[in-house]
């Protein structure tokens, strides 16, 4: 019993140590924010790199996204709904919900875990340690650009996956479901609100913050050599997929 206290008592101070750890970081990003004009490069390759380099596997997965949630829509209406609600019920999850979470999800997958190899790799082979020693704030050098690019170019993958994920809905339900473009069409224009727009892309700038924080804050923690560098990533991918759905449940309790 008392074993166990101690563990219970040694895993929540080191749990709130660490979130005091990512608070600092993040002050220490905010800090360096008056350099981003100079820094600019950095960011923009940041942002290529999140952005353009994740483009082609967001569209695909708004495109199928959009179609599975079209078929989830119609098995929900048969019998009960006229199939004609369905570009309405489809779009308002789309954009709420599948686009911003899902996509999230795949950058923290390949941005995240990234982030957490590069700076991880970094730390191990002490080329941090040669940053500081030349007088360059590794925070200001690396985190922060990461930071910047994750949450200008979130919100443009997003953008994108709802797009995709509305023309894939449409496909379906003009191919398989006899709907055509002007009552599909028609019931998203009915129901739309800009809110739920709006309201997605909020989720996805804050989604895309928290993905680079934690891929920085672990990547500057890492230890152990290569095993350490692989640990990190998992544990970047994991803390980020989590901290997004229980981000996305705040979010959504504050906003409707």
């Amino acid at each position: 019993m008392t074993l166990g206290l101690d563990r219970l008592g040694r895993r929540t101070i080191r749990f709130f140590n660490e979130i005091g750890q990512i608070s600092i970081l993040q002050l220490r990003i905010v800090r360096s924010m008056h350099r981003l004009v100079r820094d600019r490069r950095l960011v923009l390759e940041q942002m290529a790199h999140i952005g353009v380099g994740s483009l082609p596997l967001v569209l695909i997965i708004g495109l199928f996204t959009g179609m599975v949630s079209a078929w989830q829509a119609a098995y929900q209406f048969q019998g009960l709904i006229s199939f004609s609600l369905i570009g309405g019920a489809v779009s308002r999850a789309i954009f709420i919900e599948l686009g911003p979470v899902l996509t999230a999800i795949v950058i923290a997958g390949r941005v995240g875990a990234s982030i957490a190899a590069e700076i991880g790799t970094m730390r191990v082979t002490e080329q941090i340690d040669a940053l500081e020693s030349m007088a360059i704030n590794p925070v200001r050098y690396l985190a922060m650009p990461r930071f910047v690019g994750a949450v200008l170019m979130m919100p443009i993958l997003v953008t994108f996956a709802n797009a995709i994920a509305l023309f894939g809905a449409f496909v379906v339900a003009n191919f398989f479901l006899d709907l055509t473009s002007q009552v599909f069409f028609g019931s998203v224009e009915r129901f739309f609100q800009a809110k739920d727009v709006f309201s997605g892309l909020l989720k996805s700038v804050a989604f895309g913050g928290v993905t680079s924080l934690l891929g920085c804050h672990i990547g500057f923690k890492t230890s152990g050599g290569a095993e350490g560098v692989g640990f990190s990533t998992i544990r970047a991918f994991v803390l980020s997929s989590a901290m997004i759905l229980i981000l996305d449940y705040a979010l959504w309790t504050i906003i409707f």
